[in-house]
């Protein structure tokens, strides 16, 4: 069993409040950062994808072509076709 004991009742609510400012703050920042990560991924104005987006879907194309290769050939060289196009 524990016990909590103070001797000022203010001492709780200052710390209380401390404790969500610090929050408030870390929420401000974590979300700050978000933004600027999305701002720096800037969409093509086409297809309003980014360029790190596109290159994720391409090199994951290419991944699922290597795996199908032995099984259906013509389906990797189907997908690898799609990873080519711009």
């Amino acid at each position: 069993m524990s016990t909590f004991l103070t001797t000022d009742p203010g001492s709780l609510a200052s710390h209380l409040a401390e404790l969500s400012k610090a929050a408030r703050n870390f929420a401000a920042a974590l979300f700050a950062a978000q933004q600027r990560q999305y701002v720096t991924q800037e969409a093509d104005k086409k297809t309003g994808v980014s360029a790190r987006a596109m290159q994720k879907t391409r090199l994951q194309l290419f991944a699922m072509a290597r795996e199908c290769e032995a099984r259906s050939p013509s389906q990797a060289a189907e997908l690898r076709n799609l990873a080519g196009r711009d």
